[in-house]
């Protein structure tokens, strides 16, 4: 297809399309830097020969700890950052756009929180994989129902406002519940895995779970992808949306379910990692705009991007691996308050 093809094809006015081209070239080089990295470095020939021999079905003829490097250990973990930071930036693009609030995230509805109670209950209670994704998923539903009604009950006050604080509120109940499973778990082998996860890591992250992730996540993507077109017309006042023939209740608890299964999924593979579904539909925003069509993509390729560099960086930086859940915390105050005193004053 020619360059000018192209150019008609797209209408007039249309967002760009590098950002996605750009997005996949650097995940893929970020992919194959995650995999050379760490505290055990692998040559990029030994990674070239033992990829291709594990395409075309042949051994390598590589030392046995490299293959067990690249194939058991380094990649469930790239796939899982790939996949959890996919998972939260559509679950945050998607928040924002149902409640036409950019301030919106999975944290700060208390979706996380509420996740993160529920997959503390099933640990504390010894449960499988499949029972801390079900309770993530119930802990992160009721959360956002609960601010949703709480926000919905209030009518003297500015909505947006009340959301906001409505999560916070919730948010904050949901973390002191958490800190009383903390409290009730054994001290010597509850407490210190319940601790670890909490502050988000990718460490642990075994096939199995990932396996069991990846359905849950798109269970919850389906439903964004084929609404695309209808979340852009949330952006209008109800009345405007319903005269378009759109049944904004139901479109809006459609959305609510997809973006928390996807929060849950999230939190029950990695713990709580935050911000990223909070920033990263900001960054996106800024490159192709508010339409949600070219805007879940793009926000899901920078927050793959993102969390896997953000990992990449845990694992080598120090001597010790630094969870991903502080270095996305320490990395995004800042930039949310530029995001802030940028907004303020172009207003």
């Amino acid at each position: 297809m020619s360059a000018a093809t192209t150019v008609r094809d797209r209408p007039r006015g249309a967002p760009p399309r590098w950002p996605l081209w750009l997005g996949g070239a650097i995940l893929l080089g970020l992919v194959t830097i995650a995999f050379l990295v760490g505290q055990f470095p692998v040559s990029p020939a030994e990674l070239v020969k033992a990829a291709m021999a594990r395409l075309a079905g042949q051994p390598s003829h590589a030392p046995s700890l490299v293959e067990t490097v690249i194939f058991q250990i380094r990649a469930p973990r790239i796939a899982a950052a790939i996949v959890v930071g996919a998972a939260l930036a559509a679950a945050g693009a998607a928040y924002q756009g149902m409640f036409r609030n950019p301030l919106v995230s999975p944290d700060i509805l208390g979706v996380s929180s509420g996740a993160a109670l529920g997959a503390a209950l099933a640990i504390l209670f010894s449960l499988g994989t499949a029972a801390v994704q079900g309770f993530a998923f119930a802990g992160g539903l009721a959360a956002v129902a609960i601010v949703y009604a709480v926000a919905s009950a209030v009518r003297r006050h500015d909505p947006i406002l009340t959301l906001i604080l409505a999560g916070v509120v919730i948010g904050t109940l949901f973390s002191a519940l958490l800190a009383l499973v903390k409290y009730l778990a054994d001290p010597y082998n509850q407490l210190p895995v319940l601790t670890y996860w909490l502050l988000g890591s990718l460490a642990a992250v075994a096939p199995s779970e990932l396996a069991a992730a990846v359905p849950l996540a798109l269970a919850g993507l389906v439903p964004l992808v084929l609404l695309r077109w209808r979340m852009n017309l949330l952006s209008l006042p109800d009345d405007e949306a319903r005269a378009l023939g759109v049944n904004t209740a139901a479109l809006r608890v459609a959305v609510v379910c997809a973006a928390t299964v996807m929060t849950a999924a999230s939190v029950a593979v990695s713990g709580v990692i935050g911000w990223v579904g909070l920033l990263v539909p900001h960054a996106a925003r800024l490159l192709v705009g508010p339409d949600f069509a070219r805007l879940l993509p793009l926000s899901m390729l920078i927050g793959a991007c993102y969390l896997l560099a953000v990992d990449t960086l845990a694992r080598t930086v120090a001597a010790i691996e630094v969870p991903p859940g502080v270095l996305t915390a320490l990395i995004g105050t800042p930039v949310f308050l530029w995001l802030l005193a940028t907004t303020r004053r172009g207003a």
